[in-house]
């Protein structure tokens, strides 16, 4: 990411506000704290976990000059919507890859997503969109959240699933990024989220475990969506 250096020479001065995404990486709103700006977090659309653009609207204030919007798991940040939401208050819009992102593989990856898409039954599969290279296939555990997921994930470890959370907490819960916030949307997401693995090496064997492990799991587990 380049995002200080594209936000400084775009005119974004100390005392600015950036809108960010609340959920992922805190690389973003580091950079703009470094930059000597304000980090304002958003909340995320419960779909794609990319930036909502109804709730930048809602943060934009009259010190607000950037928006930085990343993609996640693969999945494309709602461009289009939030830079409608910045012309609206003449904002500087930056869509950043997520931190990690490399694209080789993606067909694979596309495939094995397709395969879990049309098996898993004990998880939320992600939903479809164009254009997703699943960088990570991020399921939503059913339940009641934070435990039941942690949970299901210890077990499906056990059973030799190489899974992991993919977001341990709110960039707004971070050392130095603290901001005393409440986003509904990207707490259910740390909470419920799961990301399985899909990289390109995998076997149709190795699929086939995942599934039945998953949806064995699931099945004991009530539904929270």
């Amino acid at each position: 990411m380049r995002t200080v250096g594209t936000l400084k020479s775009a005119g974004v001065r100390a005392g600015d506000e950036v809108v960010v995404p609340a959920y992922g990486s805190a690389e973003v709103a580091r950079a703009v704290v470094e930059l000597g700006a304000v980090p304002v977090f958003a909340d995320v659309d419960a779909d794609s976990y990319c930036l909502d653009p109804a709730a930048v609207a809602d943060v934009v204030t009259t010190q607000t000059a950037a928006v930085v919007a990343v993609n996640r798991f693969g999945r494309r940040a709602d461009a289009g919507w939030i830079r409608e939401v910045g012309q609206r208050h003449g904002l500087l819009v930056l869509v950043e890859d997520e931190p990690g992102a490399d694209p080789a593989g993606a067909d694979l990856r596309r495939a094995h997503a397709a395969y879990l898409d049309g098996r898993l039954n004990g998880v939320r599969t992600p939903t479809p969109a164009a254009g997703h290279t699943y960088e990570q296939y991020v399921v939503r555990v059913p339940g009641n959240g934070r435990p039941d997921r942690d949970a299901f994930a210890r077990t499906l470890r056990a059973k030799g699933v190489a899974c992991r959370v993919p977001v341990l907490a709110p960039v707004y819960r971070m050392p130095g990024l603290r901001r005393d916030v409440f986003l509904p949307q990207t707490e259910r997401a740390v909470d419920e989220t799961l990301a399985l693995p899909v990289h390109a090496g995998m076997s149709r064997r190795e699929l086939h475990k995942m599934v039945g492990a998953c949806n064995a799991l699931g099945g004991l587990l009530q539904p929270a969506f």
